[in-house]
C-alpha cells in the first residue's frame, strides 16, 4: 500500500511542471533540500525512481509519469470535494477555471466581468490559448470550462451555442474592393490572404469557404494572432478572415473596413464546451447558465454596426 501525503504530491507537481527542483521550490516557496526530501520520500514509497538526470537535465520516467496523470486526478477530486462543500454555502466563494480561444477574448473579460459583478466572491483562472491547446486542456481536465469555435468530432464532449460568432472579410480602406458591393466570391481569387495558423476554427471555416466554390487559397502570410493580423491587413499586405468581434474598434475608427462579398459573413457560434462526465462546480455550472442566458445581450452591444451582407 502506498503511504504518501498530499505535500508530497504538491511538491512532485511542482517539479515534474518545471522539470526542476530549484523552480519548483521558488514556487512553492521552500528549500531546494526540502523539495528533494519530499520527491525522495514519494519514490521510497513508490519504490521505483520518477525522475532521472541526464546531463544538467531532469526527466520524468515511466513511473513518473504515471504518478503525474494520477496526482492530477486526485487534485481533480479534492477541487470537486471542495467545490460540493462550497455549493453548501453558496456561491459566495469557489473558483473558476476558464479557458477560451483567443479570438474569445476580445468578449470574454466583457462576460466574466458581468459575472463576476453577480458573485464578488468568485475567483476566476483565465487562460487564453490557441485551438489545439484548448483540447489539449479538455483532455487533460485541467480546466472547467472552455469557450470557443465549433468543437470537433471525436472527443467526448459536451458543447452548447450561446452566441454568434459572424466571421468578415476585412480590407484596408484603401483597398481596391473597399466600398464596392456585392462583390463576387471569384474575385477574390486574385487577392492575397492573411490566414490565422493550421489548426485555427477561424482557418478552417475560411478553407472550407474556397473549397466549396472551387477556389484555392492564395495565402501570403500566416500569423498566429489576430492583433498581427489585424495591423497587416492595415498595412495593406492581404485581406483576411476574421471574427467581427476581434475587429469592433478598427471598424468604428475607420482602421479597417468589412468587404461586401457574397456568401460573407459565414455564419459560426461560439460554444462553450466541457468533458462530457465532468461533473461541474456550482461556480461553473452557474456561469455555464450565465452564459446561455446572456451571450446572445453581449453580442449586440459589441456589434459595431451594419455589416455587409449580414441581413437574413
Amino acid at each position: 500500500m502506498l503511504h504518501l501525503t498530499l505535500r508530497q504530491l504538491q511538491v512532485f507537481d511542482a517539479v515534474a511542471r518545471h522539470l526542476s527542483f530549484s523552480r519548483a521550490a521558488r514556487e512553492l516557496h521552500l528549500t531546494q533540500p526540502a523539495v528533494s526530501m519530499q520527491v525522495r520520500l514519494l519514490e521510497e514509497s513508490v519504490g521505483l525512481p520518477l525522475f532521472e538526470q541526464l546531463g544538467k537535465r531532469i526527466y520524468l520516467t515511466e513511473a513518473g509519469r504515471e504518478m503525474q496523470q494520477y496526482g492530477q486526478i486526485i487534485a481533480t477530486q479534492l477541487r470537486e470535494a471542495e467545490a460540493v462543500f462550497e455549493q453548501m454555502k453558496g456561491l459566495e466563494h469557489g473558483e473558476l477555471r476558464i479557458a477560451v480561444a483567443s479570438t474569445a477574448n476580445y468578449f470574454a473579460t466583457q462576460l466574466l466581468s458581468r459575472f463576476c459583478q453577480c458573485h464578488p466572491g468568485v475567483e476566476v483562472h483565465l487562460e487564453v490559448s490557441n485551438r489545439a491547446d484548448l483540447l489539449l486542456a479538455l483532455e487533460q481536465n485541467r480546466i472547467d470550462l472552455v469557450i470557443m469555435g465549433q468543437p470537433p468530432e471525436g472527443y467526448d464532449l459536451e458543447a452548447a451555442s450561446f452566441m454568434e460568432n459572424p466571421l468578415v472579410l476585412i480590407a484596408s480602406p484603401r483597398h481596391a474592393l473597399a466600398g464596392r458591393h456585392g462583390i463576387s466570391v471569384e474575385v477574390l481569387a486574385n487577392e492575397t490572404l492573411i490566414l490565422r495558423e493550421p489548426g485555427s476554427g477561424t482557418r478552417g471555416a475560411t478553407e472550407r469557404f474556397f473549397q466549396s466554390h472551387g477556389l484555392v487559397l492564395r495565402s501570403g502570410l500566416v500569423m498566429n494572432t489576430n492583433e498581427a493580423i489585424k495591423q497587416a491587413v492595415q498595412a495593406d499586405m492581404g485581406l483576411a478572415v476574421v471574427s467581427l468581434h476581434t475587429v469592433t474598434l478598427e471598424l468604428q475608427t475607420q482602421q479597417l473596413v468589412v468587404l461586401d462579398v457574397l456568401g460573407f459573413p459565414l455564419r459560426r457560434n461560439w460554444f462553450v464546451v466541457h468533458r462530457r462526465l465532468k461533473r461541474l462546480s456550482p461556480v461553473a455550472q452557474a456561469f455555464k447558465t450565465f452564459l446561455l442566458a446572456e451571450g446572445r445581450q453581449v453580442a449586440q452591444l459589441l456589434q459595431p454596426g451594419p455589416v455587409p451582407g449580414a441581413a437574413g
